[in-house]
């Protein structure tokens, strides 16, 4: 079964009011999702986002976001450079590989042979 993580690419720290408390310690964070397999490692596309006030530790969601906010996060959201996709596959795959092309070639050096 596949495991997906969300992994920090980048985080900000913005002066910006937050809705709930008023206070100026706010935190942005984007996010690039992850898979992680027994045969392979793939890294998405999906870029993903949070604002969360460093004070009362609430999620401050878009709709509640003011002008200033959103003009932090455009700028922000512009420089974010997430990891190209691609796919790693890891050494367990390598050696299933190797010992289904091993048993593939063998039989079929012995259906040359005549032996089966």
């Amino acid at each position: 079964m596949a495991k997906e993580k969300q992994i920090a690419i980048k985080e900000a720290e913005i002066t910006n009011n937050c809705p709930e408390c008023f206070n100026q310690q706010l935190k942005l964070t984007f996010y690039q999702k992850h898979t992680f397999n027994p045969f392979f490692h793939r890294t998405t596309d999906v870029v993903t986002h949070e604002i969360k006030c460093k004070k009362c530790y609430s999620i401050i969601y878009p709709v509640n976001w003011t002008e200033d906010i959103e003009r932090v996060f455009d700028y922000y959201n512009k420089l974010v450079q997430p990891d190209r996709p691609q796919v790693r596959f890891t050494t367990l795959f390598y050696i299933l590989l190797i010992l289904i092309l091993a048993l593939v070639v063998g039989g079929f050096y012995l259906r040359m042979e005549g032996l089966i």
